[in-house]
């Protein structure tokens, strides 16, 4: 059974920084290190979109949206995911969800939500102008 828990979201100005994280269970702890890990967002009345991957390799994968600006790491050893945002725009505010697959996914799926099985429950994001 893999668990996550976000946490670090909260309310920022345009232009301000947030570190999301992302923390699995003792019993999930293997996924840091052979999973295909991933960041998505949904704001009110749109889908769920994918912001950032990383799979067991290290490899990043990016929405257009957010390059520059995002980066995905994860501890192993800590057994966390992050998020880092800088330079936050209004556009960025939603609900941000870590997301899991222990099988992985072919390329075209790395930010998808038919990518991944496994979700935590969400932390708020909200930019103001």
């Amino acid at each position: 059974q893999v668990q996550l828990v976000e946490s670090g979201g909260g309310s920022v100005q345009a232009g301000g920084s947030l570190r999301l994280s992302c923390a699995a269970s003792q019993t999930s702890a293997y996924i840091y290190s052979r999973c295909l890990l991933g960041w998505f967002r949904q704001a009110p009345g749109k889908e769920r979109e994918g912001v950032a991957s990383i799979k067991s390799d290290g490899t990043t994968r990016y929405a257009d949206s957010v390059k520059g600006r995002f980066t995905i790491s994860k501890d192993i050893v800590g057994n966390t995911l992050y998020l880092q945002m800088n330079n936050l725009k209004p556009e960025d505010s939603a609900m941000y969800y870590c997301a899991a697959q222990p099988l992985g996914a072919p390329p075209s799926l790395e930010l998808s939500m038919r990518g991944y099985n496994y979700w935590g429950q969400g932390t708020q994001v909200t930019v103001s102008s």
